[in-house]
């Protein structure tokens, strides 16, 4: 069994072709590096030839616009292929979404979806790394609780999703233990730090102006902004069991996460 991972230059892909090449999984990598490319469809096929499983991360998000339509296309082509199983990696909430995971699984192949909540790493591996490090989160959202999810949990359901012996077409949504209000998060990070790290509700403006301190450009700032308006209202402010179920343990904590990222240094 070989399997695939679109976008396995990400965040999870990495964490995921890890674990399987650790299990011995024969892994292929797909992404920009490697020739693959969302927007030219001609790429697809020599990526999903010859595997018999795929992890599907699309970036930046499902929920944005044409991303159904390539979902459909790839689902397709992954059962004229012979794909015996899709991994999809969703987010909570996203009604956008949801037209995307149903494009996928239009080709017939069995696709268990992965609906996470916020991730940890947000704060240590993408856009608030800058922030943390200056002692301010801005964020278009209201101070709701979520429950933040650790992508290390992520990897290991998605493994556990391609691994399992029966192919499923089921759907697990993966948060943390825990509802930290925005706010309780900046208070655990900056204990973890040992320096003031604050929460602030702002508008789209400001957030994509200090994201572009970080070089973070307004074309990925922007759509982010609009994604957070939407989703961070209090509609996730539920804990969810998907990690329990696929691994048969409790997910790891907000607190824990904090605590060896600081050690780790990122934040320094």
């Amino acid at each position: 069994m070989t399997s695939l991972i679109l976008g396995g230059a990400g965040r999870s892909g990495s964490r995921i072709f890890d674990r399987l090449t650790t299990m011995g999984v024969p892994t292929r990598l797909a992404s920009r590096k490697t020739g693959f490319d969302w927007d030219d469809r001609e790429t697809w096929p020599a990526a999903v030839r010859g595997v018999t499983a795929a992890y599907v991360c699309f970036t930046p998000d499902l929920a944005f616009p044409g991303v159904p339509d390539k979902m459909r296309a790839l689902g397709l082509l992954a059962a004229a292929e012979g794909l015996e199983r899709l991994v999809l990696l969703s987010g909570r909430g996203e009604e956008g979404a949801r037209a995307s995971e149903d494009a996928l699984r239009h080709g017939g192949v069995p696709t268990t979806v992965l609906r996470c909540s916020w991730f940890q790493q947000n704060f240590s591996e993408h856009f608030l790394t800058g922030p943390v490090r200056r002692g301010r989160l801005r964020l278009p959202a209201l101070d709701v609780p979520e429950a933040f999810v650790d992508l290390d949990d992520v990897a290991d359901a998605a493994v556990a999703a391609l691994t399992q012996p029966a192919p499923q077409n089921a759907t697990y949504e993966l948060s943390g233990p825990e509802l930290l209000t925005f706010t309780q998060a900046a208070a655990i990070i900056a204990d973890a730090c040992g320096r003031p790290v604050t929460f602030e509700s702002t508008d789209v403006p400001t957030f994509v102006e200090d994201l572009a301190a970080d070089g973070v450009p307004a074309e990925e700032a922007e759509p982010l902004a609009y994604l957070f308006t939407d989703i961070l209202d209090g509609r996730n402010a539920s804990l969810a069991d998907g990690v329990q179920t696929l691994l048969g343990r409790q997910p790891s904590s907000l607190r824990s996460y904090a605590a060896r990222t600081a050690e780790s240094g990122v934040w320094s």
